[in-house]
């Protein structure tokens, strides 16, 4: 972390976060189509523990924003 507050990445930690957040979008979306109630019920179990309470909709829209934020980031500025 920088003085002002920014987190700087190497390329290959971005590229990590962002397959990491694809396969849980995928995951998400695989559970949409073939999971029924019961994976719903364990997705919002989940995000309930750790204060997101997200459906899984929910949180397939943040990974897929997280991905966005990653690619659209900033260049960093060398001082």
């Amino acid at each position: 972390m920088t003085a002002s507050g920014d987190v700087i990445l190497s390329a290959a930690e971005v590229a990590y976060l962002r397959r990491c957040l694809a396969a849980c979008f995928m995951l998400l979306e695989w559970g949409k189509a073939h999971g029924g109630p019961q994976f719903r019920e364990a997705v919002a179990a989940a995000t309930e523990a750790n204060g997101a309470g997200r459906s899984p909709v929910g949180l397939g829209y943040e990974a897929c924003l997280s991905i966005d934020y990653l690619d659209f980031a900033p260049a960093r500025k060398d001082r």
